[in-house]
């Protein structure tokens, strides 16, 4: 009897190490491309060995990525883009060629081990698209089955916005508008297969757009004193991370799927921003990435109060600074490393470096939200033909947006196009701010706290 009980707690043990070896707690880095000046894949797979990472996840299929990747012990995410799902989900034979041009060539010796279908839908694509999502999985799961390639895990990755309510954590729920057509054969999906729901979690976001009520502290993992407990489950909550998280968890629940692994597909800070951006810093980011990385790869394994002492697997966003995201300034600027390959700060996503080895971090200069007039001017140095593309585009819009720029009028400047650009995004800015817009056009324009205006030719700014 003793015996066949040491035999049993052999077997569970050794069930319990491969389970564990699955889905370990090393953590990876998203690896991403919207930049003209990033190092090449070569150089980029050395970096992401340097910094300690054990997996990387990249935003497509990229074969000169792949073979960089080739022979390394570094497990790797591919991932089929957003614009291919809808011929996909309805075509096995797409999906059996996609997997024999972007798979076939490259494994085993490229360790695959993810294969995302998409890559936050539902927040980025049109409406259309998001009903392809599940189908498309199903394809490519049918395609990766035809090859034997059982070891490849298929999800896709959705941001917090998939959400109608997240707070108290118990109260989370998918939005009415997805939660039965797609959210639920998305989770049966992802039950049967034994894959992961790809969840990016950024602290950052709902800390700054309500940074009166949420303290910085506590989105930072550094709060030892503020605690929150659900009123409802009556858990106990010393961060944002994980309340963010276990209000999918309680969402996933609630359609009847309480088990389906998380995977940290996306999570960061970002180390810079425009003058607008609260908290967009370098202590903020390396605080934040340090300390949710001493969390995902503690031992034993920490979870979320929800699902304690559970892995959480995940990749760190981003390798690098993306000169070319577009969107407002922090889009720019989550990135561990610069594009010439230097720490933004120093890092080690293995989480065996103590804090006490990193040197001091630059103070914070922008965790009180900006007070004052801002303008949106020309960028240096841009393309002239794109500059009048967006000066064009700008006046366009809005009521009488460009006016004082027409010949005759105050602002009118003869032969001066980055003066008239910087008018019309300034304009266009201030109408538009408020419903979202931003001070971008494509990277042509950038914000600023000095008043271009000059003489008569008063330039229209946004307040805050």
């Amino acid at each position: 009897m003793l015996k066949m009980d040491l035999l049993s707690l052999f077997f569970h043990f050794l069930f319990l190490s491969i389970s564990s070896g699955e889905i370990s707690s090393q953590v990876g880095i998203n690896y991403g491309q919207l930049g003209d000046n990033l190092p090449s894949p070569e150089k980029s797979v050395k970096l992401i060995q340097s910094i300690g990472a054990k997996r990387v996840k990249i935003y497509d299929a990229n074969p000169d990525i792949l073979n960089a990747l080739r022979g390394t012990d570094l497990q790797v995410s591919i991932m089929v883009p957003n614009q291919h799902l809808t011929n996909i989900s309805t075509n096995q034979k797409l999906a059996d060629s996609w997997i024999q041009s972007n798979v076939l060539p490259f494994y085993p010796k490229v360790k695959i081990r993810y294969l995302l279908v998409g890559n936050e839908v539902i927040s980025s694509s049109p409406k259309e698209i998001w009903y392809s999502i599940v189908p498309a999985m199903r394809k490519i799961k049918n395609a990766l089955n035809t090859h034997r390639l059982n070891k490849i895990k298929v999800g896709t990755s959705m941001a917090m916005d998939v959400l109608e309510s997240s707070f108290p954590p118990s109260n989370g729920t998918f939005r009415s508008d997805i939660a039965y057509p797609i959210v639920k054969p998305m989770l049966q999906f992802l039950s049967r297969t034994k894959s992961f729901y790809f969840l990016d979690v950024y602290p950052y976001f709902p800390w700054s757009t309500d940074s009166n009520n949420i303290n910085l502290d506590y989105a930072l993992f550094e709060s030892r004193t503020i605690k929150y407990t659900d009123p409802v489950s009556n858990l106990t909550y010393s961060n944002l991370f994980d309340q963010m998280v276990d209000s999918v968890i309680f969402a996933m629940e609630k359609l009847g799927y309480p088990d389906v692994r998380i995977w940290i597909a996306e999570t960061g800070w970002p180390n810079a921003g425009d003058i607008d951006q609260i908290g967009a810093n370098i202590y903020n980011a390396a605080t934040y990435n340090r300390n949710v990385i001493k969390k995902l790869t503690a031992k034993p394994p920490v979870g979320t109060p929800a699902r304690p002492r559970r892995v959480l697997p995940s990749f760190i966003f981003a390798l690098y600074n993306e000169n070319q995201k577009p969107g407002p300034g922090t889009e720019r600027h989550f990135g561990l490393l610069y594009p010439n390959g230097s720490n933004v700060y120093a890092i080690d996503l293995s989480g065996k470096t103590p804090d006490s080895a990193y040197e001091p971090l630059p103070k914070p200069t922008n965790n009180e939200p900006y007070k004052g007039k801002i303008w949106c001017v020309a960028a240096r140095g841009v393309n002239a033909s794109e500059l009048g593309s967006a000066l064009s585009y700008a006046c366009s819009q809005g009521n009488k947006t460009c006016d004082p720029i027409q010949p005759g009028k105050e602002c009118f400047k003869p032969d001066s196009l980055v003066w008239h650009a910087s008018y019309a995004f300034s304009s266009y800015w201030s109408q538009f701010k408020k419903t979202g817009a931003t001070c971008y056009f494509n990277g042509l324009a950038t914000p600023t706290a000095k008043d271009p205006s000059f003489g008569r030719c008063k330039f229209p700014s946004v307040t805050l």
